[in-house]
């Protein structure tokens, strides 16, 4: 274990305990994504460095991907699912209004009726979850919380429009967070630019849709060039805050995860923040996609599984998009589910 993490004083402190993942068995190539959108392999990779990308099937939702990545959470944590206090699914693809997909996935994963939500945050929504789940433990509200990151961005793209569909995937990923004796998860820095709100946008609300005849259904829509620009020159500021706060030094991380939106994005802001070389950085997008608030979780797992990092490291995590919204803290890594 490394050094440790600063935290604000007073109260008891939280960790994550456990992480599982669930990918779609479906692996969709550039070249597929490319029979309807006037592209090609070599332009995707070498301006997002992204080769493949899962989509869940149709049988598949966020509700059921939630339950598949919750359930490996807890099991890799140690603890019962009934002493989980709290449930938090960070989405922005859930199609429903009501009930909300927290609720129907802590009753399937056998929890004992605990406080529920979904938490609409883009794709900083599992960073931001993650803080609301860190302080609900240290204040003492709940000893243990579930929180997963989960999209099925497949079915809120249009599949023939060329700056977003090759971009988004689907999975879901979950942790554990819990009272600990050391700190695990430190201060959160976040907030956001609503002022860009327009550049990640549903084209079109529901009730606007279903009351517009004729209307195309909505899709999700995205000012690449904007997004780009402003995370790229503005995370590396965000991600050194939120390691100063933790009271560290880039050269104290072992690990950076960032959120999987695009390769040069991440080279960008890792040379903005002057991270040692020998620090490994995910790349979980290459064989993902930006998957939007299961980015992160899905992010730690491959570092996890590929040796990059290991438990009780120490990890700076970093999400951001649509709001424009951001979030990031410095972790330690959980135990990963057994496959």
């Amino acid at each position: 274990m490394g050094k440790q993490i600063a935290t604000v004083a007073g109260g008891r402190q939280s960790a994550l305990l456990g992480l599982g993942v669930y990918r779609p068995e479906r692996v969709v190539t550039n070249d597929e994504i490319c029979e309807l959108i006037d592209s090609n392999d070599e332009w995707i990779q070498s301006r997002s460095g992204i080769r493949n990308r899962r989509f869940a099937a149709e049988d598949e939702n966020v509700v059921t991907m939630s339950i598949a990545a919750g359930r490996k959470a807890i099991e890799a944590s140690g603890i019962d699912p009934e002493q989980i206090g709290c449930v938090i699914v960070a989405t922005s693809t859930y199609l429903l209004l009501t009930p909300p997909a927290a609720a129907v996935v802590a009753d399937a994963l056998g929890t004992n009726g605990p406080g529920a939500f979904d938490l609409g945050g883009g794709c900083a929504g599992f960073c931001t979850a993650l803080t609301v789940a860190s302080d609900l433990v240290r204040g003492g509200s709940v000893d243990y919380a579930l929180v997963v990151g989960v999209e099925k961005m497949s079915i809120t793209t249009d599949p023939t429009d060329r700056s977003t569909r090759f971009i988004f995937g689907d999975g879901a990923g979950a942790v554990v967070v819990g009272k600990s004796d050391v700190a695990g998860i430190g201060p959160v820095e976040w907030g956001s630019d609503g002022a860009q709100a327009d550049a990640i946008v549903q084209d079109l609300d529901w009730y606007e849709y279903i009351t517009t005849p004729g209307a195309t259904r909505p899709y999700i829509k995205m000012a690449g060039t904007a997004v780009f620009r402003w995370a790229a020159f503005e995370m590396g500021k965000v991600a050194l805050r939120a390691i100063e706060k933790a009271g560290m030094s880039v050269d104290d991380l072992d690990a950076f995860v960032p959120h999987q939106a695009n390769s040069r994005i991440t080279e960008v802001i890792a040379r903005s923040m002057k991270l040692p070389e020998n620090v490994p950085v995910s790349d979980d997008i290459a064989e993902s996609g930006n998957t939007s608030a299961a980015s992160v979780p899905l992010a730690m797992e491959e570092m996890l599984q590929s040796g990059a990092t290991k438990p009780g490291d120490t990890a700076l995590l970093l999400a951001f998009g649509a709001g424009l919204s951001y979030a990031a803290q410095v972790v330690t890594m959980p135990v990963l589910a057994k496959d």
